[in-house]
């Protein structure tokens, strides 16, 4: 493939150029110098470019920060895989927690709505508990 844009780059990748951008202020992605082309000077992406913005994409969705991503970035370059696993265990421990608080409040919630629709007088239970929680 040839030479991609920033425009090319990000449209492969799904994200706006914007993203593209902010990751290279972030130091995940390289800024590659523009090549004089006519008046104005272009930058050009390749292969590696687009692996290594898709590869911050999907560590994002798994719930890694930027600055985790940065880490297994580096760590990707001294093949330390003791440390990579290791967040990825942390990692898993915080999805854990966060599934089962997701858990909870969908429990509580499929309760609360099982009280509403018994269409008992009074105000609903959803939006009570909503009103209590937020005194």
């Amino acid at each position: 493939m040839a030479a991609m844009t920033i425009a090319q780059l990000a449209r492969s990748a799904d994200v706006g150029v914007e993203t593209v951008r902010y990751y290279q202020r972030r130091g995940l992605l390289a800024d590659p110098r523009p090549q004089k082309t006519g008046r104005t000077g272009t930058r050009h992406y390749g292969q590696d470019d687009l692996r290594r913005l898709r590869f911050v994409r999907s560590a994002q969705t798994a719930g890694f920060t930027l600055e985790e991503i940065a880490e297994l970035l580096r760590l990707d370059a001294t093949d330390d895989r003791v440390r990579a696993r290791e967040m990825a265990r942390a990692r898993i421990e915080a999805l854990d927690a966060k599934i089962a608080d997701l858990e909870r409040a969908r429990q509580s919630l499929s309760r609360l709505a099982r009280e509403c629709a018994a269409g008992a007088r009074g105000p609903c239970p959803i939006i009570a508990s909503f009103e209590a929680a937020g005194a």
